[in-house]
């Protein structure tokens, strides 16, 4: 006998178009607020930064219109991949590497690599110049949190823990290391380890690859004069000569001891009229604390700190495993990567070519970071509401605003 199964109802039809609704008019987390108001706001800055920075060149205008362009295609690619469910980003976690791996490999094509104060870590594709390596700080923290995912119940065990966290992300490394990017490695190398502290692995695993990283980096370190030398300074910056290994180290310090409090005024640098190299790019807080002074750079400081709340508020109040591991792995790089940013211009540590995040010019480091972002944002759709300030009143009908469900 057939069963027939009767048409929906009209009322039926208004209940779920009101349900859809309210899942699409729900209110943002408080995380979501303070990442992207933060990611915002720091772009923004940045741009007006940027453009001071380089007002001193033949073309003023060009690298501002640049970046402008750049975040006039993050922003919305922010907010795009805000909207990815959770599920498919861990689906994408291998081809992501594995792409941006085989992205990053391009720098060792003749022809296509391009290098710049001694690293090759860039490539230049139909004239158009990127860096690829920021995009396998994204792919690495996602491949890893899915990976972590998937031997959870077993991260008290080594093997189980380094294979194959460990001989992958070794390989992704070297392709940057290969490109003499001393800076980014040690990034990617703090990615990894903060997404093995938020995935729960025991610290006594830390041990063996925090030695070997040392190792590696002494090495490396050790194979390059230039590199000794700028390692050395800044530990001994009186013995370092200021013409030379010191010169841009210098040159950043002068910067922010003109600023002082106040700044000289935005716009009004005088280390960027060819005194400070890279004022635009990984020097840039030098020119914040120049021309803003003191209080430029605690508001930079202070925005980090913000963004640095939401995403750990993701880490602490999420239920997905994933989402806490991606996080706490996107969290430590762009975070990490800042203060290795200001610490080098406060000549804390070496000089090294790592980019303030949001704020520094370059279009793969912003797309990066924004994407990053994104999945953030992703995360931050997905926690449960507060009763003090993410839950809605209910809408007129029974209708719940919050995760569109039925009032009862």
């Amino acid at each position: 006998m057939t069963q027939t199964t009767s048409p929906p109802r009209a009322g039926d039809r208004g209940l779920a178009a009101r349900v859809s609704l309210g899942r699409l008019f729900t209110p943002p987390t408080t995380e979501f607020v303070l990442i992207a108001s933060t990611a915002l706001v720091l772009t923004v800055f940045g741009w007006v930064m940027v453009l001071s920075a380089t007002s001193a060149r033949a073309d003023p205008w060009e690298g501002a219109f640049k970046q402008g362009v750049f975040a006039a295609l993050g922003i919305p690619l922010m907010l795009l991949v805000s909207r990815i469910p959770v599920a498919f980003l861990g689906r994408i976690a291998w081809p992501a590497l594995i792409g941006a791996t085989a992205l990053q490999l391009l720098v060792f094509v003749p022809g296509l690599r391009v290098s710049s104060y001694g690293n090759t870590n860039w490539v230049n594709i139909a004239g158009f110049q990127l860096q690829p390596s920021e995009f396998l700080k994204l792919a690495l923290a996602l491949w890893i949190a899915f990976v972590l995912l998937r031997k959870r119940a077993r991260l008290g065990i080594w093997h189980h823990v380094f294979i194959p966290v460990v001989p992958v992300s070794i390989m992704a490394i070297g392709t940057v290391i290969g490109g003499e990017d001393l800076g980014t490695a040690m990034v990617l190398v703090l990615i990894v380890l903060g997404a093995l502290f938020f995935a729960g692995v025991k610290l006594r695993l830390f041990i063996l690859p925090l030695v070997g990283g040392i190792v590696a980096v002494l090495g490396y370190a050790l194979t390059s004069d230039n590199r000794m030398k700028r390692i050395l300074s800044a530990f001994n910056p009186e013995s370092c000569d200021p013409t030379r290994e010191c010169y841009q180290a210098v040159h950043g310090m002068w910067g922010m001891a003109n600023g002082g409090i106040f700044g000289v005024g935005l716009g009004n640098s005088q280390e960027k009229y060819g005194w400070l190299p890279a004022a635009e790019n990984d020097y840039i807080f030098a020119i914040v604390g120049e021309e803003l002074g003191l209080i430029g750079c605690v508001l930079v400081l202070a925005l980090l700190a913000v963004f640095a709340v939401g995403v750990f508020r993701i880490v602490r109040r999420t239920t997905d495993p994933f989402a806490r591991v991606a996080a706490g792995g996107i969290g430590v790089w762009i975070l990490g990567q800042a203060l290795i940013n200001i610490g080098v211009v406060l000549r804390v540590f070496p000089v090294m070519g790592v980019p303030l995040p949001f704020m520094s010019q370059g279009g793969s480091a912003l797309i990066s970071v924004l994407a990053a972002c994104g999945v953030l944002l992703a995360f931050a759709r997905t926690l449960p509401p507060t009763v003090a300030g993410d839950a809605a009143q209910p809408a007129r009908g029974g209708i719940a605003t919050t995760r569109g469900r039925v009032a009862r």
